[in-house]
């Protein structure tokens, strides 16, 4: 994607089944565990590279033995920094003590971060928060051993400031309005309470104080608590989490927003956000591997039994598509399908662009995760002229000569390796010419292979804000001087904000809404941006469930085709001598290329929960009134 979003976040945990001892006569070391946190999250770094940490649970130590590590980093390669340290911990603590080398229960008892539970996180920083305070996992500590409460997630809610104020009816202090902070605080206020209800119970029944630590952790009654917490969520999340004593849950949205994937085998369970990171990381089979179904939880217990429980009411299933377009790793075989079919589909949108010119045509694409969606392109484009071949040939029949044929056969589809990106380029300048003229240079070209009589179609993941469309991509491609550039987006015109979870709430930032906007100001319809701004802040003290989207109705007047004309116009930079063409995918091409994940809001406005409405017409009114500021 040549407008880089970001995307938050991915999700790791792991579970061991057995003593570490086992993992250590199998596999050679008792480090195995951390090992595989590794690649868990070193194979989701697409996920998130602003933020890292990991967490990690010894299960049954004794008082005063330390059974929770925990360590994060925001530094420019978290991953890696993260392990850095805790390799760093591990070997000189083998260094120190060579008596641990080959006793497990030592290494266990005084190395940090080896246990039995681990829960790791990889995030991009959004709305400015990259501090060290804003990276998961977040560790809500206590000297019971059940309330400590780690927490970790994949997710976006739209209802914090609602979720806050329940805090502080509750009695709480929240220390900020964070959308994480405030879901750890809900999930450990009904911790507390299931807590302190089972041990006046387990107290009733003749126990101890300390006979009831153990019986607490028996009894917890994790679902239960998941379900009183999660009530009032509105938005995606793939919510993870640890208990001190060593359960652990994945909690889905009902929408099915954000993915989660898990695999269970009689030596570990594990849930990612991502299908091909776990079947990396185990080497185990595509068809092994299952997506936790909208609403649920996956719940580990102490004892290391799985269970599966509803937590919340699922609703229609809305799946995110910018996951299979442009966020989750290519090499899962369902995306790499969906993104090639992507390509394909498009196809008769950009013949027609190009009148079927394929032998005056070079089809390319902006690197890197396109460029499945080119091969689909190009698939599509050789039957196209597969078809052709066989059309000329039958048209020729009686009087076909070897010459003939071998000048029908000889013709071939044109691809070449346009787009290079370079290293990323620092603009290190303020002036803002200065900085254009870099940001102009992050994509290089190959020169030599395209003639002025050429249409140079090029296809990117999707065109959401245009700016590096604008100021680097045309720019470096009309250098090469194509008679016309085609711009193909693989994803439809992105037309409203997200709210759960993906760097674009603002409307003005999007490229397509900016075009409708000035569409509707040389049509003189202005009006319909006042009356726009009117009807959502009349909106503003209605329930979520009220809320309509009348930002929809800016676009209204116009074909999908008008905004594309005036993007294309709206990104062709002064000094641009060929013609320029943007051509996106449709809504119904997503939908057959994408059938599992429907969640199409930013193209639809057809947003998934109650919450979603709300924010856009919240943006809406931001907009219109200059505010910078997110909407939720």
């Amino acid at each position: 994607m040549s407008d880089a979003l970001k995307h938050e976040c991915g999700i790791a945990l792991l579970r061991l089944k057995k003593p570490l001892s086992y993992y250590k006569e199998k596999y050679g070391s008792t480090f195995y565990p951390i090992q595989k946190m590794y690649l868990l999250m070193e194979k989701q770094h697409n996920r998130g590279q602003d933020g890292a940490g990991l967490a990690s649970i010894k299960l049954d130590m004794n008082a005063g033995e330390r059974y929770i590590s925990r360590v994060r980093s925001n530094k420019a390669q978290p991953i890696q920094d993260i392990f850095s340290q805790i390799n760093g911990r591990i070997n000189q603590e083998m260094i120190d003590h060579p008596e641990y080398a080959n006793d497990v229960d030592l290494q266990k008892k005084q190395i940090p971060y080896l246990g039995e539970v681990f829960l790791g996180h990889v995030r991009y920083g959004t709305f400015g928060k990259n501090n060290i305070e804003s990276v998961h996992p977040f560790l809500r500590q206590n000297n019971w051993v059940h309330r400590n409460l780690i927490v970790a997630g994949n997710f976006n809610l739209t209802n914090v400031r609602e979720l806050f104020n329940d805090l502080v009816n509750l009695g709480q202090h929240p220390k900020e309005m964070s959308d994480t902070i405030t879901v750890m605080e809900k999930i450990g206020h009904f911790l507390d309470d299931e807590i302190d209800d089972l041990y006046y119970k387990i107290k009733g029944e003749g126990f101890s104080k300390k006979a009831a630590s153990p019986l607490i952790g028996e009894r917890l009654n994790l679902a239960r608590i998941l379900r009183r917490a999660s009530k009032n969520w509105d938005g995606g999340f793939a919510m993870a989490g640890m208990i001190g004593h060593g359960d652990s849950f994945v909690l889905r949205d009902p929408a099915g927003i954000r993915p989660a994937f898990y695999y269970e085998n009689d030596e570990i369970v594990v849930v990612a956000s991502e299908r091909p990171v776990i079947q990396t990381a185990f080497n185990v089979p595509f068809e092994d591997i299952k997506e936790l179904d909208p609403g649920k939880a996956i719940i580990i217990r102490k004892d290391a039994t799985v269970q599966f429980e509803q937590i919340l009411d699922p609703l229609p299933l809305k799946a995110c598509s910018f996951e299979r377009v442009y966020f989750s790793r290519g090499n899962d075989a369902d995306i790499y399908q969906e993104r090639k079919d992507l390509g394909k589909l498009i196809l008769p949108d950009v013949l027609k662009v190009i009148e079927d010119d394929t032998d005056n045509s070079v089809f390319s694409y902006i690197p890197n995760t396109s460029e499945t969606s080119f091969f689909g392109m190009v698939e599509g484009a050789q039957d196209f002229l597969n078809q052709r071949k066989i059309s000329d040939i039958l048209n020729n029949k009686e009087n076909l000569s070897a010459e003939k044929l071998q000048e029908i056969l000889s013709v071939k589809l044109r691809t070449e390796k346009i787009a290079v990106k370079d290293a990323k380029l620092r603009t290190f300048i303020t002036d803002d010419s200065s900085r254009d003229d870099l940001v102009a240079h992050v994509y290089d070209v190959t020169y030599g292979v395209i003639k002025p009589t050429d249409n140079l179609v090029i296809i990117d993941d999707s065109i959401v804000r245009g700016t590096t469309l604008k100021k680097s991509i045309i720019r470096m491609l009309d250098r090469l001087n194509p008679k016309r550039i085609v711009v193909v987006s693989a994803a439809p015109q992105v037309r409203y904000p997200d709210c759960y979870g993906i760097d674009m709430a603002k409307l003005e930032g999007l490229i397509a809404f900016q075009a409708a906007i000035e569409l509707l100001k040389d049509r003189g319809l202005s009006h319909v941006i006042d009356d726009v701004y009117k009807k959502s802040k009349a909106q503003i003290d209605l329930n979520d469930s009220e809320v309509i989207n009348y930002v929809k109705e800016i676009y209204a007047p116009f074909t999908d085709e008008d905004i594309s004309t005036k993007i294309a116009e709206m990104v062709k930079d002064e000094g641009v001598k060929s013609e320029v063409k943007i051509v996106f995918q449709s809504v119904e091409n997503l939908h057959k290329a994408c059938p599992k994940n429907l969640g199409d809001w930013y193209f639809t406005g057809e947003y998934p929960t109650v919450g979603g409405n709300r924010v856009v017409n919240r943006a809406f009114i931001n907009y219109y009134e200059g505010r910078d500021e997110k909407p939720y």
